[in-house]
This record gives C-alpha cells, sequence and structure tokens, in this order.
C-alpha cells in the first residue's frame, strides 16, 4: 500500500531527500531509498508498506527488551519488510531485507493504523512495539498509529537501531514513551563492514531521544571476536554512564544467524564479563539476555541491593514485579527509575 512519506523535502536539484533516518538518501525519480521501501514516484517520496504488515504478535513487554517499562504487561508488536541497515547477524533478515533480495517486492497484510489499535486493545495490551524490522524505515505508519494509540491510552515503543533524525524524534515525541535502541558496537569499522552504517548517528540519536525526555533502554548483542572485548564493554558502558547511569543495558547473547553462520554462539561467561564491566563503570540497571539466568536477568534497588524484579524462563516467561505503581522498592521505600504506569506521563530518567 503506497503512501505519501512526508518525511521529506526537495533539495536544490529538484531530488527528493528523506529526512527519515541518518543516511538522508537523495533520490531521483523512480530511485528506492537503502531501506527498500521508499522510493520516489511521480515526483514525490512514497512509502510502499503503510498499513502493511508482515509480522505481527502479542508479547511480554520484557521481550522487546523492555525491562523498566510497565513489567509484567502485554504489548503489541508489528513490523513490515524493509530496513536501512544491512546487519550480517541479523535475526529477522527474511523480513528486513526482503525488498533488497527480491527486486523490491513488497510484502505483508493490510493493518491500517485503526485496526492496529484496536488489535491491541482487543487483546489488552498496554502498549504498541513498533518492531521486526526498523521503524523508521517506515515512520509515516508508525506515527500515524502511535498518535492514535495515544489517544486511546495506549503507550508506544520504537525498537530501532539508532538511526533516527532529530526531526522524526522531535514529531514523534508526543506520542513515543520508549525506546530500546541497539548500540551494535562501539567501532565505526564494526558498523561500516557488518551493518552497512556508522556509529556516530546512532549515538546522537540516543542523546537525543534522552534529551527529549523518552524513556531509553539500551541493547548490544554480544558477538565473539567481533565486539566482546573488554576494552570495547568498557566504552560503550562510559558512554551510557555519562549520559544517564540509570539507562538499563541489556546484554544479548548472539546465536548464529543470516550470514555469521560460522560465528559461535556467546557463551554466557562473556555476558557474566561485560555485566560485571558495566556495574564497574557504575551503571544501575544492567541485565544479560538469549539465556535463562534469574540473577542477571532480574532488578535489584540500587540503594538497598534487594531483588525487585524477579525475572525467569524464557524473555518475559515468569515475571514478579515488587515495586508499587510508583516504581517505589518495597524494601527501602526508593523510587527506581522507568515507566512503572503509575501516571499518564512517563518517568524521565534521573540527571546525573
Amino acid at each position: 500500500m503506497s503512501h505519501v512519506a512526508w518525511l521529506s523535502k526537495k533539495d536544490e536539484n529538484g531530488k527528493i531527500v528523506c529526512e527519515a533516518c541518518a543516511h538522508a538518501c537523495v533520490l531521483g525519480e523512480g530511485e528506492y531509498g537503502i531501506c527498500g521501501v521508499r522510493k520516489v514516484e511521480n515526483k514525490e517520496l512514497r512509502l510502499l508498506v503503510y498499513g502493511l504488515a508482515c509480522a505481527l504478535g502479542v508479547d511480554p513487554v520484557e521481550k522487546k527488551p523492555m525491562f523498566h517499562f510497565l513489567p509484567n504487561s502485554k504489548v503489541f508488536s508489528f513490523g513490515t519488510v524493509g530496513c536501512n541497515f544491512s546487519c550480517a547477524f541479523c535475526q529477522n533478515h527474511d523480513i528486513s531485507q526482503y525488498p533488497k533480495e527480491h527486486n523490491y517486492e513488497i510484502q505483508g497484510r493490510e493493518l491500517p493504523p485503526s485496526l492496529a489499535v484496536e488489535l491491541a486493545l482487543k487483546n489488552k495490551c498496554d502498549s504498541i512495539a513498533y518492531t521486526y524490522n526498523e521503524p523508521i524505515v517506515f515512520f509515516e505508519y508508525t506515527y500515524d498509529t502511535a498518535k492514535l494509540a495515544h489517544e486511546r491510552g495506549l503507550k508506544n515503543i520504537y525498537v530501532t537501531s539508532g538511526y533516527e533524525t532529530h526531526k522524526a524524534i522531535d514529531l514523534l515525541e508526543p506520542y513515543l514513551d520508549g525506546m530500546n535502541i541497539d548500540i551494535k558496537s562501539f567501532s565505526n569499522t564494526f558498523y561500516k563492514d557488518i551493518c552497512g552504517a556508522k556509529l556516530k548517528p546512532v549515538l546522537e540519536c540516543v542523546k537525543y531521544a534522552h534529551k527529549k525526555g523518552i524513556w531509553i533502554e539500551i541493547t548490544t548483542l554480544m558477538i565473539w571476536g567481533k565486539n566482546d572485548s573488554d576494552e570495547e564493554i568498557r566504552e560503550i558502558a562510559q558512554f551510557i554512564a555519562r549520559l544517564d547511569r540509570s539507562i538499563p543495558w541489556h546484554l544479548s547473547a548472539f546465536h548464529p544467524m543470516y550470514k555469521m553462520l560460522d560465528t559461535p554462539k556467546t557463551p554466557e561467561s562473556t555476558l557474566i564479563r561485560a555485566y560485571k564491566i558495566a556495574k564497574e563503570e557504575g551503571l544501575k540497571y544492567v541485565y544479560v539476555g538469549n539465556v535463562d539466568n534469574e540473577k542477571y536477568e532480574s532488578s535489584y534497588c540500587p540503594n538497598c541491593s534487594k531483588k525487585v524484579i524477579k525475572r525467569s524462563g524464557k524473555i518475559g516467561q515468569f515475571v514478579e514485579n515488587l515495586l508499587d505503581k510508583e516504581g517505589r522498592c518495597p524494601h527501602c521505600s526508593s523510587l527506581l527509575e522507568g515507566v512503572w504506569g503509575s501516571t499518564e506521563k512517563r518517568l524521565r530518567h534521573q540527571q546525573q
């Protein structure tokens, strides 16, 4: 389904500049953006996947992963084909890379914004997550859905690689309550060679979203021999700590996937080593993922160190939240940072 991709402008040469992501593709008639789903037709940029979801489901919010965002609640998740990255390890490559690997063919079932919101409410979800592929490539679709969801009392989450422009974030901010942003590495070479992107725009996106007051959680997929050195782990931890020590960091285990089938899966010991480094750098909330380890998946009060959210089993399978609706520890009454559901407006990170 084609729709005007209005987050765009014309340059002095009459070409179309896409303003959704940091690639800032400059396109002539008939040309596609790097994402494969934004195309110039009749002198205007069109979004080819508007209202066409190729994946959807009802998930625990912890699967996004969002651990400090309405714990033990359900989220309606959907995504389209297309992506502005080309990660060699992508777990959803069959949809993210589909247009580029199938001569720009589009796949999906009709899911207009109004139906997405109704399905979220029907399934007793508290939020909608734009996920499975990169949501910024179908920005106009997410924007319309998020605005309508906000009007119906639902919260909105972007699960993203962090290539949003400042303009896109400004437009989304009134309706966007949370973002899980990947920091895939702290090496520009990694981003260039493995992801087809750059590091700097990601770091700028994290800083700007935080400045706008959107609740942020960070995920890093730890890949053996690629981004798992002590030095690089410490660099990412220091970046997060300088910005805000209360930003949760998810350290996730890699499993052989897509073009990296010969790369071994991440041992749990690597995740625990990274966890300890992150705590040394002062991060309050650090978690391991893609493994079943209650100790390192649970939340602890930074003040009294008592366990306040217990997580076990598969991600989101068993969650016991002891915090009250304001996010207060039952043991020492300290407030933990997060979106706990006590107010309509999200609780901002505490400034350091």
